[in-house]
């Protein structure tokens, strides 16, 4: 009897071992190309849903390990980048494939047979060591400077850098960044994981950034900073500022984990996000995930700042705002995932509203039966595999509309609010391998994102949650990369963009932080109202690997923006060289 209630107990708990949450890929990463890529390819279906990142380490490297049913129809550089994958996530290297017979469980729970999740990682044939670590001690394996496996503790410690340094042909300064710091992950009992990092960065920016940092009072990004000034570089003008990141993750079901920490998400599958994008500061959060059948729904809810207009760098965050949002993923097939968004933004004195909560009730129901002045937005996304080499990708999102007023008497009323994104991947190219180009369209009416005031515009520390533009624009990229080796990755990015900025004293819908009760007209808005602005970039790097994401780059850069206002007018080019280690370029493409 004692047994009998045992064995379904222990095939709960080690169901939910083995499909652990685990510590997630930062984003970014080499590795989500990769994963991308070879979804599209092989048709083979991973574990994640692809719009919701970040992905899980163990999800990436369950699907690499699923592909071995396809392995004679890949590549030689393909099988590179699943030796890649395995390398950087080792200690998932035992995580069991599919599903279990109750036998097949029994015999799981045999004395004999209670290795965990990392003894069995270090018996896999995929796991690497070094024959001789630096020092004996310092990258015993080629991904890791420290790790530790205990059959029941695992962590493994890596350096952060990112050094790099390009004159202007225009301007008397360098373009020039220097981040260095450390990063961890570990878990414990293949239940509980952990994740932090922390870095310093001391950065000079193109003219173009500086503008963006004085007009938000924060760094892309990154949030608050201090001057920096060095003779070794001739730097009169830079800014230092230190950022990072942390979390914990657990499991409260088999199907249901959960991640609390300080960081920042990605919902999409495209280059940009309409509905959520990584281009803000990190914040705290709490993430909730169920995963079952077909099925991937995520609750965040997150603590937002907002900071005065003419606050000093240095000043304090004047309050605090809310962000409870939910995004439910549904698989339609082998090649189609389609996702439903919906999130709020609100404000309340020194505490979250508990309504909020819910995770499966609708905001905009809470919102209309409260009478509460919140922000609301809903949108959908997704992707179809149309082929082994194409897959067509898009977003929406709705801010406010008034059905009568955009369909039926379309006169461009101002409160008309939504953005669109359309997008296209073509994995191999013309038959050529890993040669891989993508197209993107963005646009987003004026006035999107914004409310009546700060509490409620969709965006944290003065900087956009979903675009970078913010609103009243529209943008086409055209992105290629290609790897002839697989060592050596180039790529080349084209952007064009079209912006209606906002006039002195004139709010015509770009900047997001403005109360949008201010507009300046109420019919006959139109995308690119305002001051007529155009901005093309053009960028080629160039990267080699020397080593596990130890990788030399060179980079060619350029960016002109013709405006109506000739003050805003500029134009710069630039080349320069650097070298990353476990990190990724910092992109400031807007």
């Amino acid at each position: 009897m004692t047994r009998a209630l045992l064995l379904p107990t222990a095939f709960c708990v080690s169901l939910a071992a083995l499909q652990a949450q685990g510590t997630t890929l930062p984003l970014g990463s080499e590795a989500y190309h990769i994963l991308d890529r070879l979804y599209i390819k092989t048709g083979v279906h991973p574990p994640f849903h692809a719009a919701l990142k970040y992905h899980t380490r163990g999800d990436a490297t369950a699907f690499a390990l699923s592909l071995d049913s396809v392995r004679a129809s890949l590549s030689v550089l393909d099988l590179a980048d699943l030796e890649y994958l395995y390398q950087d996530n080792n200690e998932w290297l035992g995580i069991r494939q599919g599903a279990m017979t109750l036998a097949e469980h029994r015999r799981y729970f045999q004395p004999h047979d209670t290795l965990t999740l990392i003894e069995r990682s270090l018996r896999s044939s995929r796991y690497r060591r070094n024959t001789k670590p630096l020092l004996g001690i310092f990258y015993p394996v080629p991904a890791n400077l420290i790790e530790v496996n205990d059959p029941h503790f695992h962590l493994r410690v890596n350096p952060l850098l990112n050094i790099s340094l390009a004159p202007l042909t225009n301007e008397v300064q360098s373009v020039f960044l220097n981040q260095r710091g450390v990063e961890l992950r570990g878990g414990f009992d293949d239940r509980l994981y952990f994740y932090a990092n922390i870095l310093e960065s001391q950065a000079v920016f193109p003219e173009y950034v500086t503008a963006r940092i004085r007009r938000d009072v924060a760094i892309p990004g990154a949030a608050l900073y201090k001057p920096y000034n060095s003779s070794i570089f001739n730097i009169k003008d830079g800014y230092d500022f230190l950022n990072g990141q942390g979390y914990i993750g657990f499991n409260i079901t088999r199907h249901v984990g959960a991640q609390f920490g300080y960081s920042r998400h990605f919902t999409g599958n495209g280059y940009r996000s309409m509905l959520l994008s990584d281009f803000a500061q990190n914040y705290p959060f709490l993430r909730l995930n169920w995963r079952v059948w077909k099925l991937h729904y995520q609750n965040l809810f997150a603590e937002l700042d907002i900071r005065s207009a003419n606050q000093t760098r240095d000043g304090t965050l004047v309050s605090k705002k809310y962000m409870a949002a939910h995004h439910l993923s549904i698989q339609v097939g082998r090649r189609i995932q389609v996702g439903l968004f919906e999130t709020v933004i609100f404000a309340r004195p020194n505490h979250f509203a508990l309504h909020y909560l819910n995770p499966v009730i609708l905001y905009r129901v809470v919102e209309q039966a409260t009478g509460s002045p919140d922000n609301v937005l809903i949108g959908m996304d997704g992707h179809w595999n149309l082929s082994r080499r194409l897959q067509a990708y898009g977003q929406f999102i709705l801010d406010e509309f008034i059905f009568r007023e955009l369909v039926t008497n379309n006169q461009g009323w101002w409160a008309n609010k939504y953005g669109i994104q359309a997008g296209l991947k073509y994995v191999d190219a013309f038959g050529i391998d890993h040669l891989d180009l993508q197209a993107e369209f963005n646009t987003a009416r004026p006035y999107t994102y914004t409310h009546r005031d700060s509490t409620g515009s969709y965006a944290h520390h003065n900087q956009p949650l979903a675009h970078p533009l913010g609103a009243n624009f529209g943008e086409v990229l055209l992105l290629a990369r290609y790897c002839p080796l697989p060592r050596l990755r180039l790529q080349g990015r084209i952007i064009r963009a079209r912006v209606g900025e906002d006039a002195p004293g004139l709010n015509w819908g770009n900047n997001i932080l403005l109360d949008h009760d201010t507009h300046v007209q109420e019919y006959g808005n139109r995308t690119g109202q305002g001051l007529r602005a155009s901005i093309a970039l053009a960028s080629m790097d160039i990267s080699y690997r020397l080593s596990h994401n130890i990788w030399l780059d060179l980079q060619y850069f350029y960016r002109r923006k013709k405006s109506e206002d000739p003050l805003l007018s500029n134009r710069l080019q630039y080349a320069g060289a650097g070298v990353r280690v476990n990190l990724a370029p910092l992109r400031m493409d807007f």
